[in-house]
Formats: C-alpha cells, sequence, structure tokens
C-alpha cells in the first residue's frame, strides 16, 4: 500500500465527521434528522465504513461486493422511507463525491500521481454504480408514502437529468420504458401555472395518457412519451391547454433514452421561441425555428427584426394578414377565405407590407426573413 492510501487511512474518522457535519450545516432536511443522537452517529458509521471499503478495494483492485452494495442501499431506503426529498438525496451523493474529492486532493503528495490516478479510475466505475444503489434503495423507500403520480414525476425528473438509475425505478414502478422518448415541453404564457392546478395536470396526463411528466419550472410543464406517434403527442398538449385555459408554446425533440437530458434542452430551446397558442395544432421542433433559435441569439438581429414588424403596425391587418398568409402555405384562396377577404384586398395589404418594409413577401427572401420576425414578435396566440 502506497503513501496515498496510508495518509487517507490516517484521517478516516477525521474526514467521515467532516462531510457529515458539511451536510448538517447545507441541508435542512438532513439536519433535522442529525438532531437525534442515534441517526447522527449512524451517519457518522457509514460515512467512516465507505471510506474504509474504498481504501481496502482500491489497494487490491477489486469492485463493491454485494455485501457492500446493501449496505450502501439499506442507508438509501432509510432516507426516502423517513420522507427525505430527492433532491437532498441528491445533493448527499454530490457532497460526498466532492468531499472525496477534496480529501485525495489534500493527502496527494507530488510521488503520489500514480496512486491518485487509479484511485480516480476505480472510484469513477464504482461510484456510479454505488449512487445507482442509493437511488433506487431511496426511491424504494419513498414508495411507502409516495403516491404513484409522484413516483411516476420521479422517473421523469430522473430521465430528464440523465439520471443512470432512471430505466431501473422504471421498472421497479411498473412503467415500461421505451427505446426513444418524445421530450414535450409546454411553456404557459403569462406566468406561472397554480400548484393545485399544476398537480392536477400531473394527474390528467398520467391517467390519460399515461405519460410521465413534470414541472421544470412552474410554467414549464414537461412530458415524456414514446417517439414516433405525433397525434398522441398532439393530443396530449391540446388536453393539457384545454384542461387549464391557457395558451401554450410547444416545443418537441425526440432521442434514446441514454441522452434524454440533451433531447431535452433542444425542447426548451425550442420552446422559448415557438408562439403559444390556446389550442395548439402543431408541435415545433427544431427544424421549424432553428432560424428563430439563432435570432436569439443575436440582439442586433432582434431588434432588426422588431423593427419590421413595427412598421407594419401602421397597418391595422398586415400582420395577421401575413401571418395567415405565411400559415397556409402562401395560398391566396385559402388565406381570402379564412380572412373573409377578396384576394384583390388580400394582394392590397401584401404590397403594402412590400412598400413598409421593403421585403418582397412572396421571395423566398422574404420568407425567411418575414416569417421569423413574426415568429420572434408575434404579440398574440395563434
Amino acid at each position: 500500500m502506497g503513501n496515498l492510501y496510508t495518509a487517507l487511512e490516517s484521517r478516516i474518522s477525521d474526514n467521515a465527521r467532516r462531510v457529515v457535519e458539511t451536510c448538517v450545516e447545507e441541508l435542512p432536511e438532513y439536519q433535522a434528522v442529525a438532531v437525534n443522537t442515534e441517526d447522527y452517529a449512524q451517519m457518522l458509521d457509514f460515512a467512516v465504513f465507505i471510506r474504509e471499503r474504498t481504501f481496502d478495494l482500491v489497494a487490491t483492485d477489486h469492485p463493491l461486493t454485494g455485501e457492500d452494495l446493501a449496505v450502501v442501499a439499506a442507508i438509501g431506503e432509510e432516507r426516502g422511507r423517513i420522507g427525505m426529498s430527492q433532491e437532498v438525496a441528491r445533493r448527499i451523493l454530490a457532497l460526498h463525491a466532492a468531499a472525496t474529492m477534496r480529501e485525495i486532493h489534500e493527502a496527494s503528495g507530488p510521488q503520489d500521481l500514480d496512486e491518485a490516478m487509479h484511485m480516480l479510475a476505480w472510484l469513477g466505475a464504482q461510484g456510479v454504480v454505488a449512487q445507482e444503489a442509493y437511488t433506487l434503495a431511496f426511491l424504494q423507500g419513498q414508495k411507502h408514502h409516495l403516491p404513484i403520480i409522484g413516483q411516476a414525476r420521479q422517473f421523469a425528473d430522473m430521465a430528464l437529468a440523465g439520471d443512470p438509475a432512471a430505466a431501473g425505478y422504471a421498472r421497479e414502478i411498473g412503467i415500461t420504458t421505451a427505446a426513444r422518448y418524445q421530450v414535450i415541453v409546454l411553456r404557459a404564457a403569462g406566468g406561472e401555472v397554480p400548484g393545485k392546478r399544476s398537480e392536477e395536470v400531473l394527474d390528467f396526463v398520467w391517467r390519460h395518457h399515461h405519460a410521465p411528466g413534470t414541472w421544470h419550472r412552474a410554467d414549464e410543464f414537461v412530458a415524456l412519451l414514446p417517439a414516433g406517434n405525433q397525434k398522441a403527442a398532439l393530443d396530449l398538449v391540446r388536453d393539457v391547454a384545454g384542461s387549464t385555459g391557457r395558451s401554450y408554446a410547444a416545443g418537441t425533440a425526440d432521442g434514446p433514452m441514454s441522452t434524454l437530458a440533451e433531447t431535452f434542452a433542444m425542447a426548451r430551446r425550442v420552446s422559448h421561441v415557438a408562439r403559444a397558442q390556446p389550442m395548439p395544432d402543431h408541435l415545433y421542433t427544431m427544424p421549424d425555428v432553428f432560424i428563430e433559435i439563432g435570432v436569439a441569439e443575436l440582439p442586433e438581429i432582434d431588434r432588426w427584426l422588431r423593427d419590421l414588424v413595427g412598421r407594419l403596425t401602421a397597418g391595422a391587418d398586415l400582420l395577421p394578414t401575413l401571418d395567415t398568409y405565411y400559415r397556409h402555405d402562401l395560398n391566396r384562396t385559402r388565406t381570402a377565405t379564412v380572412l373573409n377577404i377578396h384576394p384583390r384586398t388580400l394582394d392590397y395589404r401584401l404590397q403594402r407590407v412590400h412598400d413598409l418594409t421593403g421585403v418582397n413577401p412572396h421571395t423566398a427572401h422574404g420568407i425567411r426573413v418575414l416569417s421569423t420576425a413574426m415568429t420572434r414578435t408575434h404579440p398574440w396566440p395563434r
């Protein structure tokens, strides 16, 4: 055994106490449990145990045993059973991981590079195994007081965060996972959805669509559906809009279970440039709004487009006319019918758009510029 392992072993008690005290200081829920002397001692014993086993196994280059993982799982299940939140459980794991990295750094000298790298490699592989055992057991403990809607939400949160334990948890609660998921992000127009109503949405989406959902923010609902069924996805979106009486901007993206965090990030970006609708008739995807996303990240271009739209307010009917024209794929007859005007009146209005902006709405260039401007600045739901 090298100098690094010896140094770390000599500091096990002090380091274990320090990480427990850090958790107590930073996490009120953890502190509430630690008030009990017996519980505090259990936390300290576990911190000592995991360090002792880590150094023993790293020194002999062996993985965690089934018995080791059973101890980890027992702690996780107990914390879930007493009602500790999943957010706090994640923070505990993060604080333990950070503490371990700090301890290795503090104990390492210039001559300990090989041992430190070996230990970090072992922790990288076995840490994932231990965290998954802890998380799954924690969630098992939560099942004693968490209803199925809450469990489905937990799965959605885990999957969207890229938690490797998500698939295992899904099996535990009876959710059949899909190879690919469609992530649907609904951004509520007008601010947050009240707490009671948001809980009703979760319940409704699970019972009627069997889709795990979560509120990422108070104005942002996210649902997961197996990819490939656009009708089911649109039905879900319209049901949410209808049940809450709110307009939503709907963004979506699909990807494999293993990369849902990235898929979720893409769907969110889409929702932030999509237009809100009281009863959505289209789910926006990246191909629909990639220009708008690019523009949103370039403020000077965004201001230019807003100026263009500002010029169109000189005519009371120009903005809805242009919007309807593009939504009907430049079809004059259908556009005039929807607007209940003569086609010649439509032609006059579109010529007025050209005159005011200097952009011909019939050309490829005009379509790119004006449709992007409308999407970025359109003040009313479609």
